[in-house]
């Protein structure tokens, strides 16, 4: 029998890369991450919880047991609605689910968020490479554009990782764009709808449309945003809700059709 307020690591999967995800929180000292949380110290809940900024949330520890049971009922007390995680960290990777790499990524300043920088006026990798890293590795994850020529000293001045730019460890690799190297090197490969979501983001950023029939509308949609938005960051939160878009109707929806037929009320039968 499931544990009171807990939750499984398959049912967890569902929730995690779209945008009614809970706060997952990490209760551990050190370890991978399972994809979109964040680490806090158990020992100070009292301190952070009152600025978790979530109505929900799922504690995580080794196992699931005391650790994460007493920071959810903490969280609980403070009115947020907390569960934590069945069988903890153990289970998520016993069952064979992603944890993203720790090790790989840049460090996280005062607040818990890491930092990243790349060129301005995105199109295609450098929205969905933020997406990504919103969605399934930070959730409050700082992305700066600034001109190509000042990505690297603002890099060095603010402990970003410099992205989808040239001589960088995360930008292109062969055929492949960012958003597959960051895919890879996250920790994240083998999700299928991730897997494919990125065959169309390569298509649509290396003009390769013949990837992907989805490759062609998602670049005319990125080079119709470009043109909408003056400002990149508010060009990056229009562009979330696409991604959020694609991501489900490659999870869920890709065998799905539609025409005019299909969707007619059906006609009635006279008795």
């Amino acid at each position: 029998m499931p544990a009171i307020n807990a939750i499984s690591a398959d049912k967890l999967l569902r929730l995690i890369g779209t945008p009614a995800c809970p706060a997952l929180i990490d209760v551990r000292p050190s370890g991978d991450l399972i994809p979109g949380s964040i680490r806090r110290p158990p020992e100070d809940v009292e301190a952070w919880a009152g600025g978790l900024g979530a109505a929900n949330a799922i504690v995580i520890c080794q196992h699931g047991g005391d650790r994460s049971a007493g920071v959810a009922a903490w969280l609980r007390h403070a009115g947020v609605k907390a569960e934590i995680l069945e069988g903890g960290a153990e289970a998520w990777a016993g069952a064979g689910l992603p944890l993203v790499r720790e090790a790989v990524l840049p460090p996280r300043d005062g607040e818990g968020r890491t930092r990243w920088v790349t060129r301005a006026r995105p199109k295609v990798d450098r929205i969905a490479c933020p997406w990504l890293l919103r969605r399934f590795v930070d959730p409050r994850a700082v992305v700066l554009f600034v001109a190509p020529a000042e990505v690297g000293g603002v890099g060095e001045t603010l402990d970003a990782a410099p992205f989808d730019v040239d001589g960088v460890f995360w930008s292109h690799r062969g055929e492949l764009c960012t958003f597959d190297v960051m895919i890879a090197e996250l920790g994240l490969a083998g999700l299928p709808a991730l897997d494919r979501l990125a065959t169309i983001v390569r298509g649509a950023d290396t003009a390769r449309p013949e990837l992907a029939p989805q490759a062609a509308g998602l670049l005319a949609v990125s080079l119709g945003l470009s043109r909408m938005f003056a400002d990149d960051g508010a060009q990056l939160e229009a562009g979330m809700l696409v991604y959020d878009a694609l991501y489900r109707w490659c999870r869920d929806a890709v065998d799905e059709t539609h025409d005019w037929v299909s969707h007619q009320p059906k006609p009635r039968v006279k008795a």
